[in-house]
């Protein structure tokens, strides 16, 4: 361990000496260390995904999982000449970063900080870069063990197995708000990317045969709550392994809208940012109880369409405002199935149009 954290600080010094590095100059020499470091402790199954840095919002600029489910979590890097991680611990962007990922490393590269649910449990600074950046020499490796622990404790954790209606709402709700604002609101600023064209044309499609006067802003609320409650719709109807490739196999074809936004979620290449949070989400999903939750709406005498009733809770947690302001609260089931019955008569002519698959 003390030779793979040396070579490491070499390398980050090499890179500092050539006068043009930029924080993803340092992104390769940490990829190689949490590489090499979970091949030493013997970490199974470990996939480093970088993040493309577009804007200061979106993902972290690191998702460390298994490459197909399960996800470790995420690292939040600077550039090494941000040597007081006290301030960026304040700023708007962690704070979004802590508030919906449960297990974070924030680091300059020399110091890394990590936080579970929010709250720092523990921190290590292996080497000064102030030497590195002033004296332009390899800084005196330190606290090996620390850094053993910290990476430990980041390692092991895992997502707890949610098991009430309510518990799985608050995790749904915080990821699918920064699916809105942190990803699909920013990607349909990021002219032409084809993840851009893609969801542009999800949009055009939305207005032109759902809702006319849909603002983008608008869009971005609606196109984020149809990925994660069409992810529940699928979750409600897999048995065993379930992920975000998977989920495009479990929506009903009766549903010609939420297939289409699928098979660009599951089938195709959306943009990296959305996959990562649709992951994630995913992720919560598979862990889930999903049997007990829906056994509990049967239980309260909620009627026989769960799915339909969950969505009262989630919507409570998400946004109370839209629930209120939508009247989203407990409807006897006789007009439930009503209502239900008469969107479906009208969403299937429009949705067998050949002209709405973008």
């Amino acid at each position: 361990m003390k030779k793979l954290l040396e070579h490491y600080l070499k390398n980050l010094t090499a890179t500092f000496k050539r006068g043009d590095a930029r924080e993803e100059s340092y992104y390769k020499h940490l990829d190689g260390l949490i590489k090499q470091y979970a091949e030493i402790q013997r970490v199974k199954n470990i996939d480093v995904t970088i993040l493309p840095k577009k804007t200061e919002a979106g993902n972290p600029d690191f998702r460390i999982w298994d490459g197909k489910n399960h996800i470790t979590g995420y690292i939040e890097a600077k550039d090494p000449s941000v040597t007081n991680l006290d301030y960026i611990e304040g700023t708007e962007q962690l704070e979004r970063y802590l508030s919906t990922f449960p297990n974070v490393i924030l680091t300059n590269f020399y110091e890394f900080r990590l936080y579970r649910d929010g709250q720092r449990i523990a921190q290590v600074m292996i080497g000064r870069p102030i030497i590195a950046q002033k004296l332009q020499t390899t800084p005196p490796l330190e606290n090996v063990e620390k850094f053993k622990e910290l990476f430990d404790l980041f390692f092991s954790f895992s997502l707890p197995k949610v098991q009430t209606a309510r518990s799985l709402a608050i995790e749904l709700a915080k990821r699918t708000r920064f699916l809105r604002d942190e990803v699909i609101a920013v990607e349909m600023e990021e002219n032409g990317s084809k993840g851009h064209k893609q969801i542009i044309g999800f949009y055009e499609a939305f207005k032109k045969y759902l809702i006319a006067t849909l603002t983008e802003k608008q869009f971005a609320d609606f196109y984020a709550q149809t990925i994660t409650y069409g992810l529940f719709a699928a979750r409600t109807r897999a048995d065993g392994e379930f992920n975000r490739k998977l989920a495009f196999d479990f929506i009903p074809h009766t549903i010609g809208i939420l297939r289409d936004v699928f098979r660009f979620i599951s089938l195709e290449e959306p943009p990296k940012s959305l996959q990562i949070i649709v992951d994630d989400i995913a992720e919560i999903l598979n862990v889930a109880d999903a049997n007990k939750i829906l056994h509990e709406y049967h239980r309260t005498g909620k009627g026989r369409d769960p799915i339909i009733h969950f969505y009262e809770t989630f919507l409570a947690t998400y946004d109370p405002e839209i629930r209120e302001r939508r009247g989203v609260y407990y409807t006897p089931e006789p007009v439930v199935g009503y209502i239900a019955r008469s969107i479906h008569s009208i969403l299937i002519p429009i949705c067998n149009q050949d002209d709405f698959n973008v």
